[in-house]
């Protein structure tokens, strides 16, 4: 009777101090993800004040899909948590040729101006801020950009840049 309990409390034991977990494999993730900015935003009520934080997320899979979200929430990994389940809903195709976008163009977003041009091979991303972050997890090699506006909004500038490779995808499907 007694090796019966001890058998039925083996298995539906916990596993405590010194106690190791059964190996578990890790699951490759899908898509790469970068995160933009967090802010710590305040709320002002009657008894004081109530923190919670806002997080943009950029992810990727460096093939051509490239997605932004915003996501908040009351701890850090909780905010990066929703904005990349955002950003998953939100992803676009971008079309690459030889490893850059097929011509230039210019966008405005809220009060973000960005200016995107195909680079020649070997170039490099030259670009900076969101768009550079936006370009690589897109899989983009070479690309010239350039923020026009001076609007430090990374957010802005992000989803300025996602309009301007959704401009080029429509463009090179007709």
């Amino acid at each position: 009777m007694n090796n019966q309990n001890q058998n039925q409390n083996s298995n539906t034991r916990r596993f405590g101090r010194g106690d190791r977990k059964p190996f578990r494999e890790r699951k490759e993730k899908e898509f790469e993800e970068r995160v933009l900015e967090i802010a710590r935003v305040t709320r002002v009520v009657k008894g004081g004040k109530r923190f919670k934080f806002r997080a943009a997320v950029v992810i990727g899979d460096r093939k051509g899909r490239v997605g932004f979200g915003l996501g908040k929430g009351s701890d850090v990994a909780q905010s990066v948590q929703k904005a990349v389940h955002h950003a998953k809903k939100s992803m676009i195709n971008v079309p690459i040729i030889n490893g850059t976008i097929s011509h230039e163009v210019k966008v405005k977003f809220g009060s973000s101006v960005i200016f995107l041009k195909p680079a020649p091979a070997g170039r490099g991303i030259n670009a900076g801020g969101a768009v550079r972050a936006v370009s690589e997890l897109a899989g983009i090699k070479d690309i010239i950009g350039k923020i026009i506006s001076r609007s430090g909004s990374k957010i802005n500038n992000a989803r300025a840049t996602l309009k301007a490779f959704g401009i080029i995808a429509a463009k090179n499907v007709k």
